[in-house]
């Protein structure tokens, strides 16, 4: 009797192995019948690419950031001035935050990245951008306790689904294995969007609102933060957050994006 039980579960034992071996086969072939069926398109030029989300003729015409470039902002410099020399900008109006890092220029292929992964559900974008802004911020993340993705207010974020920030953290997480802390910093105050507004108008939009909450600010205390976020443009989301962060005495607070503006002059 025990003899035939246990054949009879091994025979068992082995149909259900097949029959998910079955399973997975057909996944792939339906995976790949629809890969062959719907090609993935290149989210700029929309024409058909192989996993990336970009072509190679419009990889090739985004802007990577590389040195020089000012040691406080980033931001690239036509020629090189020497060691620590600093950018107007730095000078003139210095943020909260310590160091700023991007990937790319924000032109014309980056914004189209950057409005497909917030906008359009491309959450297949995520995996290179954030890779791009790894290597991009391998100084600001090495030593780096956490990384803290810009938040949404909780109604933007139940409409769109998701934080574009947040996705980038993620990938950037597990490229350099510093964690994300993505409920640490929130979001108390809903904004109007900062798209056409002044730079007066956006520090004045988001003025009072990022908080750390009471009882998550012990984490911060003597801790090097990464903060993320997809475009910087006048710097008024992040210096806001940086100010929260450093109220809750985070040590130091650096700035790493997918996209900066840089003015053409």
């Amino acid at each position: 009797m025990e003899v035939a039980s246990s054949l009879s579960r091994s025979i068992s034992g082995h149909f259900k192995d097949a029959m998910a071996g079955g399973g997975r086969a057909l996944l792939h072939a339906a995976r790949l019948a629809l890969d062959i069926a719907l090609p993935t398109l290149c989210v700029s030029c929309r024409e058909p690419v192989d996993g990336e989300g970009v072509c190679a003729a419009c990889w090739a015409r985004l802007s990577f950031i590389a040195p020089p470039y000012c040691p406080r902002l980033g931001i690239p410099f036509v020629y090189d001035p020497g060691p620590d020399m600093l950018s107007m900008e730095a000078i003139a109006s210095p943020p909260a935050y310590q160091r700023a890092r991007a990937a790319v220029r924000y032109d014309d292929v980056a914004r189209t990245l950057v409005h497909g992964l917030k906008y359009q559900d491309r959450t297949d974008l995520a995996p290179a951008m954030g890779r791009w802004m790894a290597r991009a911020g391998r100084e600001l993340l090495d030593g780096a306790d956490m990384l803290i993705p810009v938040p949404l207010h909780w109604g933007r974020a139940w409409r769109r689904r998701y934080n574009q920030s947040g996705a980038l953290a993620r990938v950037i997480a597990r490229r350099s294995g510093v964690a994300v802390k993505g409920d640490v910093l929130q979001r108390v105050r809903a904004t109007e969007q900062q798209i056409g507004l002044s730079r007066a108008q956006r520090a004045t939009n988001v003025q009072g609102a990022f908080k750390v909450p009471p009882d998550r600010q012990c984490e911060l205390q003597g801790r090097r933060v990464v903060l993320i976020d997809d475009v910087l443009t006048s710097g008024a989301t992040a210096d806001a957050c940086a100010r929260a962060l450093l109220r809750a005495k985070a040590a130091q607070v650096d700035l790493l994006v997918f996209a900066r503006v840089v003015d053409s002059r």
